[in-house]
């Protein structure tokens, strides 16, 4: 398969696939004229970093991840280990996000948001303090 192909068949552009054979991820074999040639398994890859990627793991987790499925000999653990800590910090992430909400929530409230030029929403904005959420 060329590399159209195997873009249409994974979903993934052909700039993401050429960046993961340049980060060594996939490894498509090369035609004389040094076009790449995709296998079977090479699309299987994609379609597995693909799905990786959409999860949010990040390209060191995806290279460790897919060693691990390359490893016939690995232990399940590994890849729990993997994705357990991906899920931490997806919480970590959550959890950020929640403080950032409740935090514009309450100014946006706390804003009268008429003709007067006073807003709490640009006075927390300007604040100093090491106290920013």
């Amino acid at each position: 398969m060329n590399i159209g192909d195997v873009a249409r068949q994974s979903g993934l552009p052909p700039k993401t696939i050429r960046y993961y054979e340049d980060i060594g991820l996939i490894r498509p074999q090369r035609s004389e004229n040094g076009y790449r040639s995709f296998r079977e398994s090479d699309l299987h890859k994609l379609a597995f970093l693909g799905r990786a990627r959409a999860l949010g793991f990040t390209i060191e987790d995806c290279r460790t991840l897919m060693a691990l499925y390359e490893d016939d000999h690995r232990e399940s653990a590994q890849v729990k280990a993997v994705a357990e800590e991906h899920l931490r910090q997806i919480d970590e992430k959550i959890a950020q996000l929640q403080s950032m909400r409740a935090t514009l929530d309450t100014l946006i409230h706390a804003c009268a948001g008429d003709h007067r030029p006073d807003c709490p929403i640009l006075q927390d904005l300007a604040r100093s303090d090491a106290n920013q959420a």
